[in-house]
């Protein structure tokens, strides 16, 4: 695999999006509360390299305690295809929806490496000790 134009949407098409994404780099999952409950599986992108196309005013923002990122999510079907945030590890960044990639086979997904972030503890730079829940 290699860096790709990839296009995306939520459930109900409201909300449709294209990123360069490079799959093999690899993607997160992350225990924290919020990403736990929604299964949030997600490839950062620059964001330079991400582009809504459509359904700017069927999005809606929910922002956690610490107020860093913004969990974006069609106000239609409550699809989450994309977040945006700042940090020391990825600088501006948008977190793609890597099951909201429309263009991504089952068979491509399956090999996609993933990490896991301990953002229950706020240590994200390790893995939590389970993970097969994620």
């Amino acid at each position: 695999m290699a860096a790709r134009l990839r296009h995306g949407s939520c459930h109900c098409g409201a909300v449709r999006f294209e990123a360069t994404v490079d799959l093999a780099l690899g993607t997160i999952r992350c225990n924290c509360t919020l990403c736990a409950k929604q299964r949030n599986w997600s490839a950062i992108v620059a964001r330079a390299d991400f582009r809504l196309v459509a359904g700017a005013q069927a999005l809606s923002t929910y922002r956690c305690a610490t107020r860093t990122e913004a969990h974006l999510f069609c106000a239609t079907c409550g699809i989450r295809t994309f977040g945006t945030g700042t940090s020391p590890r990825w600088g501006e960044y948008v977190a793609v929806s890597v099951a909201c990639l429309d263009d991504a086979t089952d068979a491509e997904l399956a090999g996609v490496p993933v990490a896991c972030l301990d953002g229950r503890n706020d240590a994200w730079e390790a893995a939590p000790r389970e993970v097969r829940h994620l």
